[in-house]
């Protein structure tokens, strides 16, 4: 085993980035528009703009308190698909995990358990299933694409049969304040999901840019030659990936059963769509090795925005896929794009 020091130092060693010979000192200073972010932010004060002329409802603070709450369970699971996509891989049971967290969250309340022992059991159950896709991920080799989507299967049959079919209601209030509530900040009133939001983007952003787990998941997708010279255990991190994936996305789907009061066995069915959307769009590389958790809250923020003002709108429901859909492919396209700048 290559001690951790040592692994450290020829890992950093790796990937020093190499002056490029002959760049102009012009091109690094425009450096900046390569970052996705960027772009991903002037489309989100742009829509808000629009909304803003366009319809009567937007601006107002119940139209904005929904879209903060509904925001927040879509962001936290794309989180955890971040850290995957990252590493080169995708998990396509967040929205059977989402649903399976909250229903034995509401099971558990439902047995009287007091909330905080409820809320353990829900992300125990995200993180067990985060626990076993990255093991037949990483140690077993099986595809991830494949791997997810059977597990997204048998978890949503699970649910199913848990609930038989129907769902449970009547839910504390103790445990709908996280979804319903909000906290007074002077003349502010925070709804309690965007808050647990922001709190869990500032933990992602330490993790992946002040540790060494960090450091390793983008290595694991943008050169994992270089990991194996330094030893660090692939199967392993796959493994940590995956859970944490997992326990992220039950806490958005505890967050999401709060906001409604009630678990459904066919809650956040193709959410799948919408969180890897949120990812695509705030700037992760499908390529992998690239990604962040601000990316994840501004493309968030732009489709919940994008989706609610076409609702205020009028549009059908079924324009939003479509705008769903090509969101997706403005987020591939802007990937591609930067690909080629930093290439070139």
């Amino acid at each position: 085993m290559v001690p951790l020091n040592q692994a450290l130092a020829s890992l950093k060693e790796i990937l020093r980035p190499k002056p490029k010979q002959g760049a102009s000192s012009k091109r690094r200073r425009f450096d900046w528009i390569n970052r996705q972010e960027l772009i991903v932010c002037f489309l989100l004060l742009g829509s808000i703009v629009f909304f803003s002329f366009s319809t009567q409802t937007f601006l107002t603070s119940n139209n904005l308190q929904n879209v903060a709450r509904n925001f927040a369970w879509i962001t936290i699971p794309a989180f955890g698909e971040t850290l995957v996509i990252i590493i080169g891989g995708i998990d396509l049971s967040v929205g059977a995990v989402m649903a399976l967290s909250g229903l034995i969250t509401a099971l558990a309340l439902r047995f009287g358990l007091p909330v905080p022992l409820a809320l353990l059991l829900g992300l125990l159950a995200g993180s067990m299933v985060g626990w076993i896709n990255g093991t037949l991920v990483g140690r077993v080799r099986f595809p991830p694409f494949i791997v997810t989507l059977g597990t997204a299967s048998i978890v949503r049959g699970i649910i199913f049969g848990l609930a038989e079919g129907w769902p449970i209601r009547d839910l504390p209030s103790s445990f709908r304040f996280l979804g319903q509530a909000d906290i007074h900040v002077g003349p502010l009133d925070i709804p309690v999901p965007l808050l647990i939001t922001i709190i869990l983007a500032v933990l992602v952003y330490i993790i992946l840019s002040k540790t060494v787990l960090g450091r390793y998941i983008y290595s694991l997708g943008d050169n994992e030659q270089a990991l194996i010279v330094t030893g660090v255990g692939l199967p392993g991190l796959k493994t940590i990936v995956y859970t944490l994936c997992g326990a992220l996305t039950a806490v958005g789907g505890i967050l999401m059963t709060a906001r409604l009061g009630v678990a459904a066995p066919t809650a956040a069915t193709g959410y799948e769509l919408n969180i890897v959307a949120a990812v695509i769009i705030g700037g992760t590389s499908l390529f992998g090795g690239e990604g962040s958790a601000l990316g994840v809250l501004l493309g968030a923020a732009f489709m919940q925005i994008l989706l609610n003002g076409l609702i205020l709108l009028g549009l059908p429901a079924y324009w939003q896929s479509a705008a769903l859909g090509s969101m997706i492919f403005l987020g591939l396209l802007l990937d591609l794009w930067r690909q080629n700048r930093t290439a070139s």
